[in-house]
């Protein structure tokens, strides 16, 4: 068992974005593992979920075909919940200088929060522009220095994974984790329902 580094919550974001089904997520870790474990000589621990991609997408790919028609579901969390997400969200983009249109439209989302529970699938829309808003104001606050670090950390990170990932997933792999350092380093919070605790 490993701890999850930022590049392992960035490729599970990455999963969650692209739609990729927890069953077939939890099948190609399994997958992965019992391949790493049936090898005769092994030469490196498994220190990352970046080991198991490969086998996530075949899983994702193999139950594309199986899945059942989408209903609706019940929400996995309660209005009360969704509405604390939302306040602590738009306080917290409203203590940042310049992030004053976002935090408003999180209000405007939060008054009219009882019709988004109706409809998660399109808050959830809703609030991954406004996070793309907030990502592009803090981005243009970076300083040179601080983008090329970045950059730096994430190719050292990856290095190990390159030749095992097509480069749709690299791609999208880095994109996810430069985002969520970047809110991280402005100290704005994710806004996604993905992250509502």
């Amino acid at each position: 068992m490993f701890l999850l580094s930022p590049l392992d919550w960035a490729l599970i974001e990455t999963w969650k974005n692209a739609g990729v089904p927890l069953e077939a997520v939890l099948r190609g870790i399994d997958a992965a593992f019992e391949k790493w474990r049936s090898r005769k000589r092994r030469g490196q621990a498994v220190n990352s979920l970046a080991y198991c991609a490969q086998s996530v997408i075949v899983e994702a790919q193999a139950l594309a075909g199986l899945a059942p028609a989408k209903k609706q579901a019940e929400a996995p969390f309660s209005f009360e919940e969704l509405q604390n997400h939302l306040e602590t969200a738009a306080s917290s983009v409203r203590t940042q200088a310049g992030f004053e249109e976002v935090a408003a439209s999180l209000e405007l989302l939060l008054k009219s929060a009882e019709t988004h529970y109706q409809d998660l699938e399109q808050l959830e829309q809703r609030l991954t522009a406004l996070e793309d808003k907030m990502v592009a104001l803090a981005r243009l606050r970076q300083t040179d220095e601080q983008l090329f670090e970045a950059r730096r950390e994430l190719d050292q990170q990856l290095r190990p994974y390159r030749g095992k990932m097509s480069a749709d997933q690299l791609s999208m792999l880095e994109k996810q984790f430069l985002e969520r350092q970047l809110l991280d380093q402005a100290s704005l919070p994710r806004l996604s329902l993905f992250y509502l605790r």
